[in-house]
């Protein structure tokens, strides 16, 4: 074998155990947060990074708009669920008749972000917190995640 290609495949395959070996390591350096849930109707605000989106947020940068639903929370519940469960790159946590916390990892590093949703019953919302736990930006994964389950939920409706 010509030593250049020796040399070219101990790169690729340093490479390959280098990637592996970073993806685990971001995995470890993200613990679950402590203070996620529902407090008096209310998610944890999100942070000042841009890594976040919330319903309940007033400002541009992490404001977003929950979900409208029409007829028994349970059935809209059901139906978000669902949409959950169907998309791999979703684990739920905890589930419970109004409230969902479900983990979403990022196809490539394995990035985790927490999803929360929260239902108000009286006012026919369903309002959602999604933030990373690692860095500072996610160049608008959060966002995009949450208009997608959106549009998902909308279509079942």
């Amino acid at each position: 074998m010509p030593k250049l290609l020796k040399i070219a495949l101990f790169l690729v395959l340093g490479g390959v155990v280098l990637f592996f070996i970073l993806r685990w390591l971001v995995q470890q350096a993200s613990p679950m947060p402590d203070n996620l849930g529902v407090e008096n109707g209310r998610l944890t605000p999100c942070p000042d990074s841009p890594n976040c989106v919330s319903t309940q947020a007033t400002d541009e940068q992490h404001g977003i708009e929950p979900i409208a639903y029409d007829g028994a929370t349970a059935a809209a519940h059901a139906s978000l669920l669902a949409i959950l469960q169907a998309d791999p790159s979703f684990t739920i946590i905890t589930d419970s008749s109004t409230y969902i916390h479900a983990e979403a990892q990022t196809a490539v590093w394995r990035f985790i972000d927490d999803v929360e949703f929260t239902f108000d019953e009286s006012a026919g919302l369903i309002h959602f917190r999604s933030a990373s736990r690692l860095g500072y930006g996610d160049a608008g994964a959060n966002r995009q995640r949450m208009e997608a389950v959106r549009a998902a939920f909308q279509t079942t409706r």
